[in-house]
């Protein structure tokens, strides 16, 4: 019998290695559940509204689905993840979508909103309540203004039922590219300070919010003013005017 020495002899085998166990990452376990959670919403969607996704195939959606996929690599690389963080900014980015989906479904509604709100801060600036019809807003002076377009070009004009022309201000008509020094002005008109004069012209075009004229006949105010008028002149091609309480309503005809 021989035994081992110091020199060399045989010698017992190392124990064999326990097997290694096959681990998957936090972080690839969360890529995997936004690829779920992805397919199993699309699936979701086109099962309840098979209709409301009709311009996305399957072929495109595959490509969307591979895409989420590719960007959201990352995640395989996180070892460690802090649960408490990753939920708040989960909810952070669902608060996000919802908020915007909110925001897409009642866009008309809260467009609405938006014009109202509007009308309050600057009265000038109608809002919208119909196809061909508009409210004002009563402004702090007791008169109704509004912004209009004349010849494409804004002019801020007030409502006065107790003049009986659309009159243009010096100012406003050269807005719109007209020299009040070339025009003749020999239409008399009984004004607060006298007798004025103003010469007549023709807009092609005047736009009130949604009520539009074409080949507008106006007076051109020789003196200057502070602010452009609508008379009964532009009154009466309306369908209808009201006023209640502080609002005035326009209709325009159809």
């Amino acid at each position: 019998m021989s035994f081992p020495g110091p020199w060399g002899g045989p010698h017992d085998p190392p124990p064999p290695a326990p097997p290694r166990r096959l681990r998957i990452s936090r972080g690839a376990v969360l890529w995997l559940l936004l690829l779920v959670i992805a397919a199993v919403a699309f699936w979701v969607m086109t099962s309840i509204s098979p209709g409301e996704l009709k311009g996305l195939d399957w072929p495109e959606a595959l490509q969307l689905f591979g895409l989420l996929a590719l960007v959201s690599t990352g995640l395989l690389a996180t070892r460690r993840i802090d649960l408490g963080r990753t939920v708040r900014q989960a909810s952070i980015w669902v608060a996000i979508v919802l908020v915007l989906l909110i925001g897409y479904s009642y866009r008309v509604e809260l467009s609405g909103v938006a014009e109202r709100v509007r009308g309050a801060l600057l009265p000038a600036y109608a809002t919208q309540t119909g196809p061909r019809s508009i409210a004002l807003q009563r402004s702090d002076g007791g008169g109704f203004f509004v912004v209009g377009q004349a010849n494409g070009q804004p002019v801020r004009f007030a409502i006065d039922t107790g003049a009986s022309d659309i009159v243009l201000s010096p100012d406003d008509a050269r807005r719109i590219g007209v020299d009040p020094e070339s025009l003749s002005y020999s239409a008399p008109s009984e004004t607060a300070n006298g007798v004025g004069y103003s010469a007549p012209f023709v807009l092609h075009s005047l736009a009130v919010g949604p009520i539009r004229l074409t080949d507008v006949r106006v007076s051109v105010n020789r003196t200057p003013m502070t602010v452009s008028l609508l008379g009964m002149s532009f009154l009466k091609q309306l369908d209808s005017f009201e006023m209640k309480g502080d609002q005035l309503f326009l209709k325009g005809k159809g």
